[in-house]
């Protein structure tokens, strides 16, 4: 019945034209209107859309398979209804296919075990690689097309005509299928649309396969792009949703393992030669030797002949599952541009039963009489009835009793039994919920009317094996488990390529175990054996860093030696600091469907402690070909060739050394020449020059001289905890015994000259008992300085990286340097005041003055003193140390030789000299 709207429209035109027969026309119209109103007819709108396969059951399946992969343009004028779409170019794939799923019904109605007394029946239709017809297909195998009428007062409600959908073989038509039946939870089961995106249930809730979602494949893939050790690659992906989303799949995972994309270039089968021609101009102009090619074989074919015409060779090629083993595509490859290509495969499968199915295609014993003869004439070139034909031409006419069998083209190749099985898989997996749904023992619950939402929870939690042995099951997503064979075209001695299967790869097992790769049996581009090379870059050697270029891919870099102190591929500790811990470290894990996050796998080992600290040290496996060097431990330093961390020098001031050894002699020989002095004094205790000189104080002097000149022992050496506190101490308290001496000889000068002068008596108070008490007096404040110094920061040994880059020195920390300055300066008073008072008694009235020599001994000793704080502070490691033992030597032999060797000239060779008379003698003194 037309619209109301045109009804009205056409009796008003009436009634302009001619009244009379208008009006007529307009009370017959009501009545017959009127008349209807009493039943409602529920049909579906727009012209029916009948299936090319059809065989009745108890149960209908559905199926959506391409039995075309064209159809010829039309153009509209919007004047009249659009004709149905004309299919053209026959697929022999998608007739595979339906054969298989005709198979898998077949052999569960033969059945004894499987929905025995229940026979299967299916709807087949194609969809000529339109996702528009596709959409229809699945709206009428959801609605059927019977005419049904009902009363008024009922809606226009029924069961869905099947209970579950087979199909389609692509990820786009799937996906607008899939979004279309999901309201009626009609299970949809593609054996081959791969796209991850279907794994989303929220959009997708009926969808399932038998295939892996390409998210394992894109991770495979860029697994074995980085396994091959190629960072700079270029892509093509086919302009549909599966090319799209599995290469970011893969863009994504391959940047996580430091694989960059040269180029990312989209095609489809129908683009123009225009952009084509880009595609090529793109791969000639690129440095990358290695080409990773999401594509469906449709679009691969399309290329191929291209490729071919412009001599694309010498490129490596990485392929998807949807081409790889297609045998029909290596065929195409006439002149072996895609010779060494690797890819992954659906792993072999064999059903038997299945081959002589799916070639017993005879017309004449079917019940689908249109589309067998279409096949059966596209497939020998032949003609039913010649003679009735006009436009047959010169073709030959057809039996109906041809062999297929004899025939070798894509029909006949079974080389996608693979896909085969995932159909045949599919329809076991309703059968098996099915069974399940009706209660099926020896026999089947027919009261039972199963609908599409409870087979589908019942096909989503199915866990059978086939009668090959295989489980089918689906996880959470509907998808199975992710197996692939990783497969090389290598040509054979007849030009033919052969699929030889050189790995594996499992995404149930650990990530460090799920690719499994022969590399002995690879044949790779050219029929090398030999790994080609694609790098933007060449790795960076052992001992040098990358340096990005700025604007281009982290692949692109120049490299650059390690700083001192910092070394790359570390094969000593190093220190790595909390930040830079976490780039080593695993991220957790994401659901499979998270394909838009980050990758989970890292293939960098993770980093072992080996120390602990303020830092930690750590080995890591490897650090070669990192954008940074990695620094040594302080207590390590990088080699000549910055690849390795070795053992920092060790440095201190030795006795084996030649200036330790020189210091050592020097000190010894100091000792020994104050110990002969002091023989000489004692030997002549009792002469004059030494009982005028205060001979106590003399002995106690050289005492004091043999101590220092012991004490510089001390800093010779490997600091320890005991010689560090030794060394200043010791030095500190013999150097104000030393001083106190000569303050105490210089006073009794003094006192003595005092004493001479009528009516004094001072020499009184400064007798020997006084000399002995201040000299006691004086010492004993060092001793109290070093004991608050040792008791409140004590010098300790210490490890100076800062002093030298490539060594460690040892040498002794002041502790507190408050105490190391109070024993220098207490040291330096003392010396000052002594300076002073034998600067004043220079010019006594003696023939033997002691004071000038005083002067002299006390001049060096500040002048010695006054030289090594510069000096001490300027040195480097051990050399400070030297110049410290100098400093006391230089001293200790400036007092020795300016005090005592003039009196032991007298003594050994002035004998005469040596007298009372002549120490006593009066004489005028000399200037100073």
């Amino acid at each position: 019945m037309p619209p109301c709207g045109l009804i009205i429209c056409d009796t008003m035109a009436s009634l302009q034209r001619c009244p009379e027969q208008g009006w007529t026309l307009l009370q017959l119209l009501l009545v017959a209107s009127f008349s209807q109103a009493e039943e409602l007819l529920c049909r579906q709108r727009g012209d029916p859309e009948n299936p090319q396969l059809l065989k009745d059951g108890d149960i209908m399946m559905g199926g959506i398979f391409t039995f075309h992969s064209n159809w010829k343009n039309r153009r509209e004028d919007y004047i009249d209804k659009p004709s149905p779409l004309e299919c053209t170019s026959l697929n022999f794939r998608g007739i595979q296919f339906a054969q298989a799923m005709r198979f898998a019904v077949e052999e569960i109605n033969n059945s004894t075990d499987l929905l025995p007394t229940i026979s299967l029946g299916y709807k087949i239709y194609d969809t000529c690689g339109s996702i528009a017809r596709g959409v229809r297909a699945a709206l009428a195998l959801a609605n059927g097309n019977e005419v049904t009428s009902a009363p008024s007062n009922t809606p226009c409600v029924r069961p869905a005509q099947v209970l579950a959908i087979m199909g389609e073989q692509s990820s786009s038509p799937c996906m607008a299928i899939a979004t279309v039946i999901g309201p009626f939870h009609i299970p949809m089961i593609s054996h081959f649309a791969t796209c991850a995106c279907l794994s989303d249930k929220t959009k997708y809730p009926s969808f399932l396969r038998t295939i892996p979602s390409d998210y394992y494949q894109s991770r495979a893939l860029a697994l074995l792009v980085k396994h091959f050790g190629w960072t700079w690659v270029g892509a093509i992906k086919t302009n549909d949703d599966y090319g799209i989303n599995g290469m970011a799949i893969f863009t994504e995972t391959a940047q996580q393992l430091g694989v960059c994309l040269e180029y990312s270039v989209s095609v489809f089968r129908t683009d123009p030669p225009e952009k084509i021609q880009k595609i090529i101009d793109i791969i000639k102009a690129s440095t990358s030797k290695v080409i990773v090619a999401f594509l469906s074989h449709m679009d691969m074919d399309v290329l191929i002949p291209v490729f071919t015409h412009h001599n694309i060779t010498g490129y490596q090629w990485l392929g998807s599952e949807s081409w790889i083993f297609d045998s029909q595509t290596a065929k195409l490859d006439r002149h072996h541009i895609l010779d060494g290509a690797i890819g992954l495969s659906i792993p072999k499968a064999h059903v038997s039963g299945m081959r002589e199915f799916i070639l017993d295609m005879k017309p004449l014993n079917s019940t689908n009489t249109d589309f067998f003869t279409e096949f059966y004439e596209s497939f020998f070139s032949c003609k039913f009835n010649q003679s009735k034909s006009s436009s047959s031409g010169n073709q030959r006419e057809c039996t109906g009793h041809e062999d297929l069998t004899g025939v070798h083209n894509s029909f006949t190749d079974m080389s996608l039994m693979p896909i085969f099985y995932n159909v045949y898989k599919g329809v076991y997996a309703v059968a098996h919920a099915l069974h399940r749904v009706l209660g099926c023992n020896e026999t089947c619950n027919n009261k039972v009317q199963p609908d599409p939402f409870t087979i589908l929870q019942h096909t989503r939690k199915i866990h059978f094996k086939t009668k090959e042995g295989d489980e089918v099951y689906f996880n959470e997503d509907g998808d199975p488990a992710a197996k692939y064979e990783i497969i090389n075209w290598q040509p054979t001695e007849h030009g033919v390529v052969d699929f030889v299967t050189v790995g594996l790869y499992d995404a149930s097992l650990p990530s460090d175990k799920q690719l499994n790769l022969n590399n002995k049996s690879l044949i790779f581009a050219q029929n090398s054996k030999l790994v080609p090379v694609s790098v933007c870059s060449e790795m960076c050697h052992p001992g040098t860093r990358k340096v990005l270029h700025k604007g281009k891919p982290v692949c692109c870099f120049d490299c650059i030696r390690c700083a001192e102190g910092e070394i790359n591929n570390v094969t000593g500790p190093v220190i790595i600091h909390q930040s830079s811990l976490m780039a080593f470290l695993r991220p957790a894990p994401v659901h499979p469907m998270s394909w838009s996050r980050r990758i989970v796998e890292d293939p960098t080992k993770p980093l072992h402690p080996t120390s602990t600290g303020h830092m930690r040290a750590f080995q890591p496996a490897s650090l070669q070909d990192s954008v940074t060097c990695v620094q040594c431990h302080p207590e390590f330093w990088s080699n000549e060739r910055r690849d390795a961390c070795v053992k920092k020098e060790i440095e201190f001031l030795s006795y084996e050394e030649i200036m330790g050894a020189l210091l050592t002699a020097a000190s010894l020989f100091g000792t020994f020449t104050t110990a002969f002095v002091a023989l000489i004094f004692f030997m002549h205790r009792k002469s004059p020059i030494v009982r005028a000189n205060n001979s106590e104080l003399s002995f106690l002097l050289l005492f004091s001289l043999t101590l220092c000149f012991l004490c510089s022992l001390s800093f010779i050496g490997q600091p320890s905890e005991w010689s560090c506190m030794l060394r200043h101490t010791a030095f500190g308290i013999t150097f104000v015994l030393c001083i106190s001496c000569i303050l105490g000889k210089t006073m009794v000068v003094l006192m003595a000259f005092r004493a001479t002068l009528p009516g004094s008596n001072m020499m009184k108070w400064f007798g020997p008992t006084q000399q002995r008490l201040s000299v006691l007096a004086f010492t004993l404040i060092q001793i109290v300085i070093c004991i608050i110094w040792l008791t409140s920061s004590p010098p300790f040994p210490l490890k100076n990286f800062q002093e030298l880059k490539d060594k460690i020195i040892l040498e002794c920390a002041l502790g507190s340097a408050v105490g190391y300055w109070a024993v220098l300066g207490y040291i330096g008073i003392l010396a000052i005041l002594c300076f002073i008072l034998a600067f004043l008694a220079r010019k006594l009235p003696d023939n033997f003055n002691e004071a000038k020599f005083i002067t002299f001994s006390m001049l060096i000793f500040c002048a010695v003193w006054i030289t090594f704080i510069p000096a001490y502070v300027s040195s480097p490691g051990k050399f400070s140390v030297a110049v410290e033992i100098f400093a006391i030597l230089a001293s200790s032999f400036g007092l020795l030789f300016c005090i005592f060797i003039p009196k032991c000239y007298i003594i050994l060779l002035k004998p005469e000299k040596n007298t009372k008379k002549n120490m006593m003698g009066k004489m005028i003194p000399n200037s100073f």
